[in-house]
């Protein structure tokens, strides 16, 4: 039995499960791979900045939070960081985060930082005196255990129901003779003793540890990340049950479980590790402080930002041809913001000078819970940060529906039950010897990249219920002048969801829409199309000062972001008068497609030219169908004009954005804390997986298997791995993601920013301590301002002298 050995004074129960729910919230929520999304590594952090992280994750990770020192040597070198933004990153930090000379932060620059290393675990150390691997160990029956008890699906025999994690651990674990077979004697009778509630269990081990107060939120924070995934995911749980205003205990339950390890192992080797284990509780006892090496790594950090933000600004600033000038536009098409989409709207306004495209969030202003097709399971297509609040369906409720509807239930139910019956520990075995041979002509077609997978094409969606005129008048209002789209309207308007056509992926969900949480786009694109289409909601809409013309058709579309490849859902709407202008539509849409597969092929590696793309998104080996993401570094919300005919690379997320027509500034508020936000998330874990792939990366994608269906394991068992993989970051020779903190860029009065900050504490510590960093343009589209934190702004980057640089270096 587990009893107290130390001279520390007894903690509260409290005082614990407050330092608890700190280290939970420390840590990075990890969204199952059915709708998962980008979600920020850095959450818990976000209210201290880089430096200070950088030492916190250091202690609990053993990780960096900056690229390795000669990454930025060889740019200061080649002249990508120039003079001008070293100067400007040391003199931006504060004096005593700082060298005290300029010369001292080059010279810095030169010398490369010792590995990290965390703060020794109880397993840690006895590893070390044991030569046995009580880490690996651990965290393999742990994950074995874990699979199941969150298992979503994919297991054949469902763990028996528990009260918790906790409890259905312990009856586990009691019955587990794994640990004593590799040498931790009594551990599933020490386990059966120790108290049968978490919290209990939790303060027993604390006192058995020696742990102070002032060292309970490290610790326990150490813990959680040596977790992996499995952490993660019950921090979603966390996540998740807050949102519908619940609360879950599975954190508290998994941190209970790692500490009854630790406890179980100290009993075992307390007196071969009793010195080192004082000096790691001492370490945890003691302050963070960020150390000197910190405070240059994070100047560094800024510098190879700056001069991202200086090139940018010279793309801006270099006035491109000027755009056509109609009466009415031949075609307009609204994109979601997602980097990917920049490529294809820069071609197809090459295609034709009369089309128009518009940048806004990819769930168009509708939160919805929807139901696809011959299917019970709610799927929430929206920003993971807001709740559903409209419900709806695939298809009327009709006598055919129905019918279809049963017949695609049965045929999904037969689908499971024959891959089951194939997977079943007796049939498995005769299934192979008897109906191997059927499966050859399918090897063949799937192995040479021959099998083609249509664009999702349910039937149209509708709300479940019922909605009254002004709900839906007021939805199309707001929808429309957050999209600055009030007027000017052309014969046929797109609008356009975007989602990944990929075979064999288990993270094929993180190429869809961020903005419709995991979820291809097309659901919400054809519910805002047939929104817009319904003749009175258009009437009051005119009542209301937006006159959409008679002759104006919304149409939905899919971008598949893979392919290039766009999908139009004209059935949804048939019109014959718009015959040729959609058959129009389609021909510049190929057109563009062709475009921006040719530009895409220059970054993906063996793609020799733009065809080479299309067989990718079918070859089941293929490790890197699309960058994806890989890339995004800004963020404008600025009206069109601005970013026209400059090549952005596809690194820059396009919200079009006109604080003329903002009354109140409502639009700019939605912007800036909710797609600012989501684009904060995706940009932070791409730079998360690049800078520390060890801890928020989800590893090799060769050795990957699917655990529950919420995550992947690499190998065969062992943590859950959050984040992106190698493969998203890295083309094999060199990162093909530049980690750099978003640069979010509006066009709008700064004091109407300051209040938006100001309202919105949780947007604004993600700027003040530069997760973030904010420019404000002026009238022509410069970055003029430069938000330095508090609600203050410094001169941005509009002086003759930078202005200078920045166009040389386009050129």
């Amino acid at each position: 039995m587990l009893t107290t050995t130390t001279t520390s004074p007894i903690l509260s129960s409290q005082v614990i499960m407050r330092a608890a729910d700190r280290a939970a919230r420390a840590i990075p929520p990890l969204w199952p791979l059915a709708s998962s999304v980008a979600v920020n590594p850095f959450l818990g952090q976000s209210d201290e900045p880089l430096a200070m992280a950088a030492a916190r994750l250091r202690r609990v990770g053993g990780i960096a939070l900056t690229m390795p020192r000669h990454w930025y040597a060889e740019r200061l070198r080649s002249g990508e960081i120039a003079e001008v933004d070293l100067r400007a990153a040391f003199e931006a930090a504060p004096a005593a985060h700082r060298p005290k000379t300029f010369v001292t932060l080059k010279q810095a620059a030169l010398v490369e930082r010792a590995a990290p290393r965390a703060i020794p675990t109880v397993a840690e150390l006895a590893r070390d005196v044991a030569s046995i691997d009580w880490p690996g160990i651990v965290n393999d029956r742990i994950g074995h255990w874990a699979s199941g008890y969150f298992d979503q699906g994919q297991a054949l025999w469902a763990s028996a129901p528990a009260s918790g994690a906790f409890a259905a651990w312990r009856s586990v674990a009691t019955n587990d003779l794994t640990p004593e077979i590799l040498g931790l004697a009594g551990f599933a009778h020490g386990v059966a003793d120790a108290p049968a509630e978490a919290e209990e269990a939790l303060a027993v081990c604390v006192s058995r540890l020696g742990l102070s107060e002032a060292a309970l939120e490290s610790y326990f924070h150490r813990l959680l990340s040596s977790l992996g995934g499995w952490g993660q995911v019950a921090r979603y749980r966390l996540w998740q049950a807050e949102l519908g205003g619940a609360v879950d205990a599975s954190v508290t339950d998994m941190l209970a479980i790692r500490i009854s390890w630790e406890a179980a192992l100290l009993r075992q080797y307390a007196a071969e590790i009793g010195p080192q284990l004082a000096a790691a509780m001492l370490a945890f006892f003691e302050p963070l402080v960020a150390t000197p090496d910190d405070d240059i790594d994070a100047i560094l950090q800024e510098a190879v930002e700056r001069a991202a933000q200086r090139r940018l600004h010279g793309l801006l600033a270099a006035r491109p041809p000027a755009a056509a000038t109609l009466d009415r536009p031949s075609l307009q098409m609204a994109f979601c913001i997602d980097v990917r989409s920049e490529v294809f709207r820069r071609a197809l306004e090459q295609v034709d000078p009369g089309i128009r495209t518009i940048g806004f969030a990819g769930f168009f202003g509708l939160g919805i819970g929807h139901r696809r097709f011959a299917s019970d399971v709610v799927e929430a297509r929206l920003p993971v940060l807001l709740t559903p609040g409209l419900m709806t369906r695939s298809g009327a409720s009709t006598p055919q529906t129905q019918a279809a509807d049963v017949t695609s239930r049965i045929k999904a139910r037969a689908k499971r039950a024959w891959g089951r019956f194939k997977l079943a520990a007796i049939s498995s075995f005769a299934f192979v010897e008897a109906a191997g041979p059927l499966y050859v002509v399918k090897l063949l077609r799937d192995g040479l990249a021959l099998t083609r997978h249509p664009a999702p094409n349910d039937p149209a969606p509708q709300p479940e219920s019922t909605l009254d005129l002004e709900t839906r008048v007021t939805m199309a209002t707001s929808v429309l002048k957050a999209m600055s789209l009030t007027r000017g309207f052309a014969r046929l308007v797109l609008v356009a969801g975007h989602g990944a056509n990929v075979v064999n992926n288990p993270h094929a969900s993180g190429l869809h829409c961020g903005a419709c949480g995991g979820y291809s786009g097309e659901v919400n694109a054809r519910l805002l199309a047939a929104l817009l289409n319904a003749p009175d909601v258009r009437a009051d809409l005119s009542r209301r000062g937006i006159a959409i013309p008679e002759d104006t058709l919304f149409l939905a579309a899919l971008h598949d972001t893979t392919t290039d490849a766009v999908k139009i859902y004209s059935n949804d709407w048939p019109a014959l008068a718009h015959a040729q202008d959609l058959a129009q539509a389609t021909t510049w849409l190929a057109s563009a497609g062709v475009l921006a597969r040719a530009e895409r092929a220059l970054r993906l590696p063996r793609a020799a030219a733009g065809q080479d793309i299309l067989h990718r998104a079918r070859d089941w080996a293929e490790l890197r169908p699309e960058w994806a993401l890989a890339g995004c570094q800004a963020f404008v919300a600025a009206p069109r004009l601005r970013t026209a005919g400059r090549d952005l690379a596809g690194r820059a997320f396009l919200h079009d954005y006109d604080w003329r027509q903002d009354e109140g500034f409502k639009v700019l508020e939605l912007i800036m804390t909710a797609p600012v936000v989501v684009a904060s998330w995706i940009s932070l874990q791409y730079y998360g997986s690049t800078v520390a792939p060890e801890l928020f990366g989800a590893g090799n994608k060769l050795l990957h298997n699917v655990t529950g269906g919420i995550g992947v394991v690499e190998g065969n068992g062992g943590l859950l791995r959050g984040g992106l993989p190698w493969q998203s970051v890295h083309d094999g020779d060199r990162p093909t993601h530049e980690p750099l903190r978003l640069s979010v860029l509006v066009e709008a009065p700064q004091d109407a920013i300051n209040a938006i900050l100001d309202r919105h504490p949780e947007v604004r510590k993600l700027f003040d301590n530069r997760w973030l960093h904010l420019f404000a343009l002026d009238e022509e589209g410069i970055m003029t301002w430069r938000y330095a934190g508090n609600l203050r702004w410094d001169k941005g980057l509009d002086d003759a002298d930078l202005a200078r640089e920045a166009l040389q270096a386009v050129a």
